[in-house]
């Protein structure tokens, strides 16, 4: 039998987000959340794809770990008929956030590999830790079946050292491995692409600016294929306005809250990375109570709305700088997909760049990957949804391909 199908897994500190596909067309089998891992009581969402319905099933019971959580997303699966013991299954690809200058591609996971992500947890100590978890419960329940580690960090790994380097001592940098990562780095592989289809061209003829604006946001400037910069750096705590966090900022703005304000590192920590952005500018997080908010005349709303754009904007004109020519901008992910005011306002006033937004073509609510830029725009804007599963599983399959063939 044909092994054709990848599991992709994005493990968190207390949760698993999988999905399940058929690589033969990239068609969704089974989709799923567990949440609450570790807590009391734990929840499951699964939700099967095939025999022509999507109706999900939920179950609560105590999940002590990893290993028990996906334990029972293989009975949610065996229940449909998509048991993780398939011959069918070719592989599980795993999302792992930080892959450093090491990991520039997918990468089969062993022994080796698994130390280096370990080394890893330093640079990143919220994400990587669980991906482990994840990888290593996953190997236990099939020992036999390859593991693919696929790195948020991998397509920022052709940045120029002049994009990577932060202008700090050289050798305390390389100490510490202090540099620029850059993070979604899937999302922007694969809209980057996915725009230069929807242009009717090859990657590598295209240079795109991809705007992924989601709670977590991030921009890149993508040249012929490759990324030559991209706003997130050591950490996602830098670049754009985020729902929680701050986005650039004056490093000594740390120092000024610990010396004057009597802060604690890991206070300032939580203060940027949970309580700042735009959570902290109006107390909402969420673009669509903002712009609610906004029309009924919140100037509080209205003001953090407009920093968001401003910042935006200087991330725009920046890349549009590095890169030289630039042929389309893309927006995804949640906000970027879905919030017309937003793509309206981040290119309104930039005409003198070739950059204009329709009216009418912007305010459709879609799911399909469309453009929304007037027909006489020297620069094409799109709306481009992300698939960062599908990038996963798409990478997973070409790496391992068909161990049964």
């Amino acid at each position: 039998m044909t092994a054709t199908r990848v599991l992709v897994l994005n493990s968190g500190s207390s949760s698993v987000k999988y999905q399940l596909l058929d690589m033969r067309d990239s068609s969704r089998l089974a989709v799923g959340l567990v949440e609450r891992i570790g807590e009391e009581t734990s929840r499951l969402k699964h939700t099967p794809l095939t025999g022509g319905g999507a109706e999900s099933r939920e179950r609560e019971e105590p999940m002590a770990d990893h290993e028990a959580a996906l334990k029972a997303v293989a009975r949610e699966l065996a229940a449909d008929g998509l048991g993780l013991d398939s011959p069918e299954l070719a592989a599980i690809g795993h999302r792992v956030v930080h892959g450093g200058l090491k990991f520039t591609a997918p990468t089969v996971i062993d022994d080796v590999v698994l130390a280096e992500i370990q080394r890893l947890v330093p640079v990143a100590p919220l994400h990587n830790p669980a991906n482990i978890t994840g990888i290593r419960t996953a190997q236990a329940l099939r020992p036999d079946l390859p593991q693919v580690a696929v790195f948020d960090t991998a397509f920022h790994t052709t940045m120029p050292e002049s994009a990577a380097r932060y202008a700090m001592d050289v050798k305390t940098a390389d100490e510490h491995r202090v540099r620029r990562y850059g993070f979604h780095g899937t999302s922007h592989a694969y809209v980057s692409r996915e725009t230069a289809k929807l242009l009717g061209k090859a990657p590598e003829d295209v240079n795109v600016i991809v705007l992924h604006l989601g709670n977590g946001a991030s921009a890149s400037a993508v040249r012929g294929g490759l990324c030559v910069d991209t706003s997130m750096g050591l950490t996602p705590l830098e670049g754009l306005v985020m729902g929680t966090r701050s986005g650039d900022m004056d490093p000594a703005v740390i120092f000024h809250l610990a010396r004057v304000g009597g802060m604690s590192v890991d206070e300032i920590d939580i203060l940027l990375n949970k309580k700042s952005g735009l959570i902290g500018l109006c107390g909402d997080n969420d673009m669509r109570e903002i712009r609610r908010r906004i029309d009924e005349g919140d100037q509080e709303a209205a003001l953090a709305f407009d920093i968001y754009i401003h910042r935006l904007k200087k991330y725009i004109g920046a890349y549009y700088a590095v890169l030289g020519r630039v042929d389309a901008i893309a927006f995804t992910a949640g906000v970027g997909e879905n919030a017309a005011p937003v793509r309206e306002a981040a290119v309104a006033g930039l005409e003198e760049l070739g950059l204009a937004v329709d009216g009418a073509l912007n305010s459709v609510r879609s799911d399909e990957a469309r453009l929304i830029s007037p027909e006489y725009a020297r620069v094409a804007v799109a709306v481009v949804p992300t698939d960062e599963e599908l990038e996963i599983a798409t990478q997973t399959y070409a790496l391992v391909g068909d161990r049964n063939a």
